[in-house]
């Protein structure tokens, strides 16, 4: 499925993104440690969430298909940069699962975490380090 945004630099580091299909906008800022102001997200802000948005997001499908109960799970992940080349070098984070999962019921929702397409697109020098609670 093809999908098209658009971006438009809006000046003092700030993007400003709007969603094709909906319209929606979300503005991008360019972060405190380059320089930035840090008065939202920032582009490579937008990749942990982006991630941890599609891990919740598969669980949540998994989940309905097998009738879990899963409102309230969340996803509280960091981005570690490194320095030279500048790039994300690795995301770590808890994953929190609703209580009173059967090990058969959290194995099927931790598999959800190599099943995410954002995850999956990341170079593999990018680390992946998550807990489940």
């Amino acid at each position: 499925m093809e999908f098209k945004l658009s971006a438009v630099y809006s000046g003092d580091g700030q993007v400003e993104l709007t969603h094709g299909l909906s319209g929606s906008k979300l503005v991008t800022d360019l972060p405190l440690d380059n320089g930035g102001k840090g008065r939202t997200f920032s582009p490579t802000d937008l990749a942990a969430a982006s991630l941890a948005s599609c891990v919740l997001t598969i669980m949540a499908g998994v989940a309905a298909r097998e009738g879990i109960r899963f409102e309230g799970a969340s996803f509280e992940i960091e981005k570690h940069m490194q320095a030279s080349p500048r790039r994300i070098g690795r995301f770590t984070g808890t994953i929190t699962l609703p209580p009173g999962l059967d090990a058969k019921q959290r194995a099927k929702l931790e598999a959800c975490v190599s099943a995410c397409p954002v995850g999956r697109s990341l170079h593999p020098d990018v680390k992946l380090d998550f807990k489940f609670l």
